[in-house]
């Protein structure tokens, strides 16, 4: 089972960007509201026009849960005395009732969120208008309960006993992170193409830079604190999981989700010229967004012994999966998008 974790894995990962990218979108936009951002009108639609993904998150949320074994591969030993520290959260049926029922819940808030933003212009009544501010004001607690839940099922616990305080804010941070630089890409493309239905002003893509630079640091902030007290309390029993990614068979992956994450996006965005270069913004987009996958990958296929590591992309399984799902979710992207008149569908 182990052997073949690194493939699921790939699955896993994928599973998560779908999920996140249609997360993040309502996210986004929910944020963008409660900071007053007058920019927030020309790409909320486009944002939340992600939430089009959940229906395949919701599938691959299933497949996953189905797979018990190959997803979490603590399972196959969770009653033979292997992993002394299994504890309630470790229960499968429970695992699998609160990530279905999490997910539901999700999809729900984020439907009404979407529809009521569409009800909440200044020409409606009050009550419209305020009950649009308060589901605004519940969805980054909505996601980051939600978030967290995911990072400890689908990342920390998938080794039993290995604990951080902080992960969950790490996850799901990095996972905003990852949405802003996907965002930017997708603007960026579609600007290009010239395939909006309403331009974008040209400072959308400098805020949306400010934007990555200010989350970069954030993340780096998370990433570094939970090592520096396992490293700094001398922890060997928490290092090991470090030690074992950044040491041993993963240690490319590692430093490389290291560069592409922090030090490419923070040199560049950091000179003020550079944020004002849509070309560079997508570069540096592009940069954390490949450096996202091969984080979330390196977390989830690195919670096995390093002789079982499996390099992503190094198999069939991995890229007809990964190349399927961004087929379908790009159909569904199109479909959405065209329905809604966000594109123009003549170019």
């Amino acid at each position: 089972m182990e052997e073949n974790f690194g493939s699921w894995s790939v699955l896993t990962t994928d599973f998560l960007f779908v999920l996140y990218i249609a997360l993040c979108g309502v996210t986004f936009s929910s944020v963008l509201h409660l900071a007053n951002g007058k920019w927030r009108f020309e790409v909320r639609d486009l944002a939340c026009a992600f939430s089009a993904l959940f229906p395949i998150a919701g599938v691959l949320l299933l497949v996953l849960l189905a797979n018990g074994e190959s997803t979490f591969v603590w399972l196959k030993h969770a009653d033979d005395g292997t992993y002394p520290h299994i504890t309630a959260w470790h229960n499968y049926s429970f695992l699998v009732l609160r990530e279905i029922v999490g997910f539901a819940v999700v999809v729900t808030v984020c439907y009404f969120f979407i529809k009521w933003q569409a009800e909440s212009g200044e020409d409606q009544p009050y009550e419209k208008r305020r009950r649009f501010r308060n589901i605004a004001l519940a969805i980054p607690f909505v996601y980051f309960l939600y978030g967290t839940m995911v990072a400890w099922d689908f990342e920390m616990t998938q080794v039993p006993g290995w604990r951080s305080a902080s992960y969950g804010a790490y996850h799901f941070q990095s996972n905003f992170h990852m949405f802003l630089a996907f965002f930017t890409i997708f603007l960026y493309v579609m600007s290009k193409k010239e395939m909006l239905s309403k331009p974008l002003s040209g400072y959308i893509s400098n805020f949306m830079a400010q934007f990555m630079l200010a989350m970069t640091i954030l993340w780096t902030y998370l990433y570094f604190t939970q090592y520096l007290i396992m490293w700094y309390g001398r922890l060997p029993e928490e290092m090991h999981r470090y030690d074992s990614m950044m040491l041993e068979g993963f240690g490319p992956l590692w430093w490389l989700f290291l560069t592409l994450k922090f030090i490419v996006p923070f040199t560049t965005l950091a000179i003020t010229p550079n944020r004002h270069n849509p070309a560079i913004v997508g570069l540096v987009a592009t940069s954390i967004f490949v450096g996202s996958w091969i984080e979330r990958y390196t977390w989830i296929a690195g919670s096995v012994d390093s002789e079982y590591y499996h390099m992503p992309m190094t198999s069939m399984f991995d890229i007809v999966v990964t190349i399927a799902i961004v087929g379908v979710s790009f159909l569904a992207m199109k479909q959405v998008l065209t329905r809604y008149k966000l594109i123009e569908t003549s170019h």
